[in-house]
């Protein structure tokens, strides 16, 4: 896999899939990506590349960090990632928001193909201002924008009981919460 090779496959990856869901600062597509690791190997006949060792992947506002990081391209041209660690993480300004996306799990994958992203063991997703979910399993497909997470055991998802969890904070605009009365105040 030449240099150039290894720039676009990681370059998809972050524009296309883990930064789906998101809804990413496009302008982050433009801006180059910047890897550092302890560690580097490269296999041009499989067309895979592995960094290892306190691995920190950049593009503009999108942040990766992980253990270990495995991005291959098939014979399609089709990209995948994977993500690794205790914990693997990223977080991305959102599009248009002045809001951050912020992911964890101890795995992280990406399926070009499917344009899907998975989250394993220990996930959780978080959106400025305090959204939240955790779970044991998170999937998200972005071509369909569906979203699913999967409890599991306590120590594995962080929540107890193995349940699933979310906080949805209420989407106020400036102009609806001057609108709203005041608690306690008289209906008009």
């Amino acid at each position: 896999m030449r240099a150039s090779d290894l720039c676009m496959l990681v370059f998809c990856i972050c524009c296309a899939g883990w930064a789906a869901p998101a809804q990413a600062e496009r302008a982050d597509r433009a801006k180059p990506i910047n890897l550092e690791s302890d560690r580097m190997r490269v296999d041009d006949a499989q067309k895979t590349s592995v960094f290892e060792g306190k691995v920190v992947m950049t593009q503009g506002t999108l942040t990766i960090r992980a253990d270990k990081v495995t991005l291959r391209q098939d014979k399609d041209g089709f990209q995948y990632g994977s993500a690794s660690g205790n914990l693997a993480s990223f977080r991305q300004k959102r599009d248009g928001a002045n809001e951050y996306i912020e992911g964890e799990a101890e795995r992280i994958e990406y399926d070009g193909k499917l344009d899907k992203v998975e989250f394993f063991n220990r996930a959780r997703l978080k959106r400025d201002p305090a959204d939240e979910v955790r779970g044991n399993y998170i999937s998200y497909d972005s071509r369909t924008e569906y979203f699913t997470v999967t409890g599991g055991s306590q120590t594995a998802s962080g929540s107890p009981e193995g349940r699933v969890r979310a906080v949805i904070q209420p989407r106020n605009t400036a102009e609806e919460a001057e609108k709203a009365p005041a608690p306690g105040a008289p209906k008009r």
